[in-house]
C-alpha cells in the first residue's frame, strides 16, 4: 500500500504525483478491476449488515473540485443504497456552532452494519478553521488530539475508518473549475468562493499536510 501514510510520518504533497499510473497503465484494464472490486464490494456489503455488528466510515477530503462526489457515485454504485448513508458538510449552521465542533459529526456516524461516507468531514475543523483564521490556533491545534480520541472512541465500539485524501493539481483544478463554467448543466457545481478558496492553495497544502503527520494512526490510518 505505497500511498498509505504511516503514524507520525512527514509527508509533501508537493512531491506526490497526482497520477495514478503507478497502480494501472492500461485504463482498460483498472476499469476491468474496478468492476470486480465494486461488486466484491456489493457483497461484504451484505455481509456487513447481516451481521449487524460492525460499521464502515469512509472519510473523504480534498481541494475543491477534487473528485468526492463523482468518487462516491462511481464506487458505490451498485450496493444497497438502504444501507449507505453518505452525509455532506458544509459550514456549520447556527446550531452547530452552538455546540462543540465534534457534535454534528457524532451524530453521522453509521449504526451498526452500515455503510457511513463522509464528503467533507471533521477534519474541516482543522483545515478551514485554520487556514481562514476562524479560531485561535491554541484551539485548532488541540483538534488534532481530540479527532484522534474520537476515532479511537468509534473504532473500539466497531466502526473501521478507511480515510482518503483526492489529491489533485492546481492546474487540474484550474481545468476542472473551467468545465463547470463551459458546460451549462454544470454551472450549479461552480461557486465563487472556490476561486478565494484557490488563492490559499499553499496554506490548504499545509494544513493538510499536518493533518497527516498528526491524525494517521492505524486504526483509522
Amino acid at each position: 500500500m505505497p500511498h498509505r501514510i504511516s503514524p507520525q510520518t512527514a509527508v509533501s504533497l508537493a512531491e506526490m504525483t497526482t497520477r495514478a499510473g503507478s497502480f494501472h497503465d492500461d485504463r482498460s484494464q483498472a476499469e476491468e478491476e474496478f468492476k470486480r472490486l465494486r461488486d466484491d464490494l456489493a457483497q461484504l456489503q451484505n455481509v456487513l449488515y447481516a451481521q449487524g455488528t460492525d460499521k464502515l466510515l469512509i472519510v473523504l477530503q480534498a481541494m475543491d473540485a477534487g473528485g468526492k462526489d463523482s468518487t462516491i457515485r462511481k464506487v458505490f454504485r451498485g450496493v444497497n443504497p438502504q444501507r449507505v448513508r453518505v452525509t455532506s458538510f458544509k459550514a456549520p449552521t447556527k446550531e452547530e456552532l452552538a455546540h462543540d465542533f465534534l457534535w454534528r459529526i457524532h451524530k453521522a456516524v453509521p449504526a451498526r452494519g452500515m455503510i457511513g461516507v463522509f464528503n467533507r468531514s471533521h477534519y474541516e475543523d482543522l483545515l478551514v478553521a485554520r487556514v481562514d483564521n476562524l479560531v485561535a490556533e491554541e484551539t485548532w491545534r488541540a483538534r488534532y488530539e481530540q479527532i484522534n480520541d474520537f476515532e479511537q472512541l468509534l473504532t473500539s465500539s466497531g466502526t473501521r475508518i478507511l480515510k482518503f485524501y483526492l489529491h489533485i493539481s492546481p492546474n487540474e483544478q484550474k481545468e476542472r473549475f473551467q468545465k463547470r463554467l463551459n458546460i451549462p448543466e454544470k454551472n450549479w457545481k461552480f461557486s465563487s468562493g472556490d476561486l478565494a478558496k484557490r488563492k490559499n492553495w499553499d496554506k490548504y497544502m499545509t494544513a493538510f499536510e499536518e493533518v497527516f503527520l498528526h491524525c494517521s494512526p492505524e486504526t483509522a490510518p
